[in-house]
């Protein structure tokens, strides 16, 4: 898989905690893979591994976004916007691999693919002030 392709099925996988508890996710985890035909071993752990730091850092990553989005709590924010936003974040702040504008770029465009046609604006103004 491509890197964009990973950071897809990152968001995917991503996308569920916000409708199971955290002691679900193992099993939520394990339906998903079963859900994926294409995917290597290698992949399948690159992903798995993200997912789990992201979890990781979970907390601190909402909290700089509760930091700078103005009267956008993450817990009035869409679902698939936060998810788009959580993930660049942890790219930006933990993946020293992957240039902020390349995590920004990637999230807009994932919005423009999962989210409403406000989803691109918003969640470039969030990253925009993180950067």
């Amino acid at each position: 898989m491509t890197r964009r392709e990973l950071r897809e099925q990152v968001f995917r996988m991503l996308f569920r905690v916000e409708f199971h508890n955290v002691e679900e996710m193992p099993e939520q985890f394990m339906m998903y893979e079963e859900m994926q035909e294409e995917c290597s071993e290698k992949d399948a752990l690159y992903i798995k591994a993200k997912f789990n730091d992201i979890l990781g850092h979970i907390s601190d990553i909402d909290k700089a976004i509760n930091d700078v989005a103005e009267g956008w709590k993450t817990t009035r924010m869409g679902k698939v916007d936060l998810t788009l936003i959580r993930l660049a974040v942890y790219e930006m702040k933990y993946e020293e691999s992957v240039p902020v504008k390349v995590a920004i770029n990637e999230a807009v465009e994932l919005a423009k693919k999962y989210g409403t046609d406000d989803s691109p604006a918003f969640v470039n103004g969030v990253l925009a002030k993180l950067a």
